[in-house]
C-alpha cells in the first residue's frame, strides 16, 4: 500500500491562489489536489525529482543504509485558485501508484491577506533534528491559535542532501514531521520521557524560509560521506575548476543549495534563480535575505581539518585539502548583486508603503553567541614560509573594519527605516535595538544551545586579536533584558538572554497590535505552563 512521504504545506500564497506540496517515494500516475467546501474542485499537481538527496551510513533509518546511496523521492506541486481570504476553505492531497490511491488527511487554506489583516506570525529558525525541537513546535501550537504563516531564519536541517533529515529520520524529529505534527521525538529529562509531536502547522500557514549554513552542501562526490561533503565547500574561485561556465560542475567542485531550493518554492526565485527575495504578507514586507558563511571550527590547534583562523599542517602541500577559513556564500558588501538587489527592493512601492518592514537572514549582526566571531568578512590569507620556501603556517584573518553586516547592511537598512531585523544561528534568545529604534531578535533557542559568551564563558579566539571578541556582543548593542518575566541565574540575578539545553523558547509576531512576543518552556517540567517572558513593539 503505497503512502505519502509527507502531509502538504502551502507555498507562494498570492490573493487570489496558493501552492501545496507534498512528497512521495514513488512517481506515481497522477497527483492532485482536491479542494471547496465539499472538495469539488480539482487541480493536477506538477512533479519533478530531488536530484541530489542520498543517505549514508551516518543516517538514521532502519533498515540502516551501509553505503552512499541516491534516494528516490518526487515532489507534487499544484496552484490552488479560487481564493479569497479570509474564508478557508478545505482541501485534500491525493497521489496515485499502480491504481491505488493515498489521500491526506483534509485541511484548510486560504489566500494571502490583505493590509490591515491582523496576523500571528511565528518566528523560529536552528531546527536541525536537535532534541528539543518537537517539543518547541507542539507548545507552539498547543500556545497559539493558528499561526498565519513561519519565517524561518534558516538551518532547517544538518546535512541538507541527507533526505531522512527532511523527512522519516528514525528518531522521530524530522523537519518536515515536527513542522505538520507528525513527529515522535523522545526526550528525556531527569528520568522522565515524554514524546513530542511537534505542531500541525505548514498544512495551514505558508512558510518562508531564509537560507542558512546548514542549507549548503560542499563538493560533491559518489563516495565521500554527506558530512565530509557537507563540511567540504570551497570559495567559487578556489575550485581549481578552470574553463568553464557549466554552473552544475561550478558548484559540484565547490557548493550548492540545490536541495534546498528544489524543496521549497520561494517568491520570484523561478524567473531570477536566486535564494533571495522579497515578499508582501498582510501589512508586512518581508526581505529575506542570504547571509551566510561555512561554520569551521575555532579551535586554535586542530589538525586534519580546515579550521576558522588556520590551516592543518597535514594539509599544508595539499591545496586541494584547503577550506580557505570561513568563507561567505554569497556576497552582501555594498556593490555585489545581493547589496544592489536589496537597494532596488528597499525602494519599491511595496516596501515604502508595508506598515512593518522586516529584514531576515541567518547570520547574527548582534549577539551574545558564539557564532557572530569572526567578524562576517572575506578571510585575509597569510602563508607563511621558512628560509627553504617551506610552508610553516597558513592563518586566515577577519579586519572587524571590513564586516559587511555592520559595514554595509545595517546603514542601508537604518536609511529605510526597517522596524525589524530578525536572525539566528548562535541557538539562543536575545534581544537588542539600535539608537535610531530598529529591533534585532536571535530567537533561535529551539532545540538546543551552545552557550552565551559571557565574562565567565569567553569564545575561543586567537591570542592578541582584538578584531575577534572573546565576550559578550562585539558590534557595540547591549542586550536587553525581557521585560516581563526574565530568567535568573543561580544567584537570583535576572539574565538578558537565554541559552538552556533544558529550556526552548519561541516568538510570535503579531500584527494587530505590532508586538513580538517571546515564550520560554522549561522540558525538565512537561505538564508546565509556557511562560511568556518577553515582548517588545515594533516602531521608531
Amino acid at each position: 500500500m503505497p503512502s505519502l512521504l509527507t502531509d502538504p504545506f502551502l507555498q507562494l500564497p498570492t490573493a487570489n491562489s496558493v501552492n501545496v506540496v507534498w512528497f512521495t517515494e514513488f512517481p506515481g500516475e497522477n497527483h492532485w489536489v482536491l479542494y471547496g467546501q465539499k472538495l469539488e474542485n480539482k487541480v493536477t499537481a506538477n512533479t519533478t525529482q530531488l536530484t541530489r538527496v542520498r543517505e549514508d551510513s551516518e543516517s538514521k533509518l532502519e533498515p540502516k543504509y551501509e553505503q552512499l546511496t541516491q534516494r528516490d523521492i518526487w515532489r507534487h506541486e499544484a496552484t490552488v485558485t479560487g481564493l479569497n481570504y479570509p474564508q478557508r476553505i478545505s482541501y485534500q492531497v491525493v497521489s496515485l501508484q499502480e491504481g491505488e490511491t493515498v489521500s491526506s488527511q483534509q485541511f484548510t487554506l486560504t489566500g494571502k491577506p490583505q493590509p490591515g489583516t491582523p496576523l500571528k506570525i511565528l518566528l523560529t529558525s536552528d531546527h536541525q533534528l536537535m532534541p528539543m525541537t518537537a517539543a518547541n513546535l507542539q507548545k507552539v501550537a498547543e500556545t497559539i491559535d493558528r499561526v498565519d504563516a513561519v519565517f524561518l531564519a534558516g538551518d532547517l536541517v544538518n546535512i541538507p542532501d541527507r533526505a531522512s533529515e527532511w523527512f522519516d529520520d528514525s528518531r522521530g524529529g524530522a523537519f518536515f514531521p515536527s513542522l505538520q505534527g507528525k513527529a515522535h521525538y523522545q526526550l528525556e529529562k531527569d528520568g522522565v520521557t515524554t514524546t513530542y509531536k511537534g505542531g500541525e502547522i505548514i498544512q495551514y500557514a505558508p512558510l518562508f524560509p531564509a537560507i542558512g549554513n546548514h542549507e549548503v552542501m560542499g563538493r560533491y562526490s559518489t563516495e565521500k560521506p554527506l558530512g565530509r561533503q557537507y563540511n567540504d565547500a570551497v570559495p567559487r574561485n578556489k575550485s581549481l575548476i578552470e574553463n568553464t561556465s557549466d554552473l552544475t560542475t561550478i558548484k559540484n567542485n565547490s557548493y550548492n543549495s540545490d536541495t534546498y531550493e528544489e524543496i521549497f518554492s520561494l517568491p520570484g526565485s523561478e524567473s531570477e534563480e536566486k535564494p533571495y527575495y522579497a515578499v508582501t504578507f498582510g501589512d508586512i514586507r518581508l526581505v529575506s535575505l542570504y547571509i551566510t558563511n561555512i561554520w569551521r571550527t575555532p579551535e586554535l590547534n586542530r589538525r586534519n581539518l580546515p579550521a576558522r583562523y588556520a590551516e592543518s599542517p597535514t594539509d599544508f602541500n595539499h591545496p586541494e585539502r584547503w577550506g580557505y577559513g570561513q568563507h561567505i556564500f554569497e556576497p552582501i558588501a555594498k556593490g555585489r548583486k545581493q547589496y544592489q538587489w536589496l537597494e532596488s527592493e528597499l525602494q519599491s512601492d511595496e516596501f515604502q508603503q508595508a506598515k512593518y518592514k522586516i529584514v531576515m537572514f541567518h547570520h547574527p549582526p548582534h549577539t551574545l553567541g558564539g557564532n557572530i566571531v569572526p567578524p562576517y568578512t572575506s578571510p585575509q590569507q597569510t602563508i607563511q614560509r621558512d628560509s627553504n620556501n617551506e610552508i610553516q603556517a597558513i592563518t586566515y584573518e577577519y579586519p572587524k573594519e571590513n564586516d559587511y553586516i555592520i559595514r554595509d547592511l545595517i546603514p542601508l537598512l537604518e536609511t529605510a527605516e526597517v522596524q525589524f531585523v530578525y536572525y539566528g544561528h548562535s541557538h539562543l534568545w536575545n534581544r537588542f535595538q539600535s539608537d535610531s529604534g530598529m529591533h534585532f531578535l536571535e530567537s533561535s533557542n529551539v532545540g538546543n544551545s551552545y552557550g552565551a559568551h559571557t565574562s565567565d564563558n569567553p569564545r575561543t579566539v586567537p591570542p592578541n586579536s582584538p578584531d575577534n571578541v572573546a565576550v559578550g556582543n562585539p558590534n557595540g548593542l547591549e542586550p536587553i533584558m525581557p521585560n516581563i518575566d526574565p530568567l535568573q541565574d543561580e544567584t537570583g540575578q535576572p539574565l538578558s538572554y537565554i541559552a538552556s539545553n533544558d529550556i526552548t523558547v519561541f516568538s510570535v509576531l503579531d500584527t494587530e497590535q505590532g508586538i513580538v512576543s517571546s515564550y520560554r518552556f522549561d522540558t525538565r517540567q512537561p505538564d508546565s505552563e509556557v511562560i511568556k517572558f518577553d515582548e517588545f513593539r515594533l516602531g521608531r
